[in-house]
């Protein structure tokens, strides 16, 4: 073979090569990509930055490294405007924390669009509708104690409160707008005492019949691991937090493909299932990872 015949044919190979390298041969996927899924230090987040990453790799040919145990919400919407983390879970309460000018109201579908609409224009993310549960403050008893006295409303406490032990999360005692000051204005009765205490330990000291009350989370494990009922806050003084998947819309114009893959859990998971899978890891000390995969495949969302 001639120099310049072995010449043509090496060009030939480089290009076929540089193609394929491309995009050229990936069957009709996207071309290959890394997104980062950033999520906070409890277990929820990482449960959901796992369900994505797994869908996300299995239906794209896009890439994903989740940043776990960022320590506030804050800290989640400051990288991923900057750039620092692409996607994460956000709350629809979290814009009661200042980030743009917003009607005070506490319509749940109100408060989301909102989000939706503020974080768009203010901050070039996609906020999209609820995955259909939401994680905010509610009070919490043990169940003989609202079977014995007929308690189904954070109102049916009013008679009782003024001999019941509540304990809450010490940052809930000084909030200005949702604490525990404006919480007792808002029902008319406060508690004969209140422990504030971390988050985690509330549910073992209503257990343990160390408290009577409790301010818990929504989708916590400790409210089925201690068997404890929550109370409908029947005068809405919590603002609503409902969940939503949120991308960065950099990242959906360079990814489009991602839209469809992050709709697939909207509206299909409730405050139970939650609790449930939140369950898994924190008292059965599973990983998020294997929790999020199970949960999808009995979905059918994954092979």
């Amino acid at each position: 073979m001639s120099k310049k015949i072995f010449s043509t044919v090496a060009l030939v190979l480089i290009l076929a090569s540089i193609a394929t390298a491309c995009g050229g041969g990936n069957s009709g996927k996207a071309s290959s990509g890394t997104i980062k899924i950033g999520a906070q230090t409890y277990s929820e987040p990482k449960i959901l930055a796992a369900m994505y990453k797994a869908l996300i790799e299995d239906r794209t040919d896009v890439n994903v490294e989740i940043v776990p145990d960022l320590t506030a919400s804050s800290i989640v919407i400051k990288s991923m405007k900057s750039g620092d983390i692409q996607m994460a879970t956000l709350y629809s309460g979290e814009i009661f924390n200042g980030y743009f000018d917003i009607e005070d109201t506490k319509d749940r579908a109100s408060v989301l669009k909102q989000a939706q609409e503020g974080f768009d224009k203010n901050y070039g993310f996609k906020w999209y509708d609820s995955y259909g549960f939401e994680n905010t403050y509610a009070l919490a008893v043990r169940k003989e104690l609202a079977e014995e006295h007929g308690l189904k409303t954070v109102s049916d406490l009013a008679s009782l409160a003024g001999s019941m032990k509540v304990g809450v999360d010490t940052t809930w005692l000084e909030r200005e707008n949702d604490g525990y000051d404006a919480f007792t204005k808002h029902y008319g009765f406060s508690f004969s005492k209140t422990y504030p205490m971390e988050i985690s330990l509330v549910y073992k000291a209503a257990a343990d019949k160390e408290v009577d009350v409790v301010l818990a989370y929504t989708t916590d494990a400790g409210l089925k691991q201690y068997d404890l009922q929550t109370l409908e806050d029947d005068k809405q003084f919590f603002p609503p937090y409902d969940a939503s998947p949120v991308l960065s819309q950099d990242t959906l114009e360079k990814y489009p493909e991602l839209d469809e893959v992050v709709s697939l859990l909207v509206g299909k998971l409730d405050a139970a299932t939650m609790g449930s899978l939140n369950y898994e890891v924190d008292v059965n000390k599973r990983t998020p990872e294997d929790v999020a995969v199970e949960y999808l495949k009995a979905q059918g969302l994954l092979e």
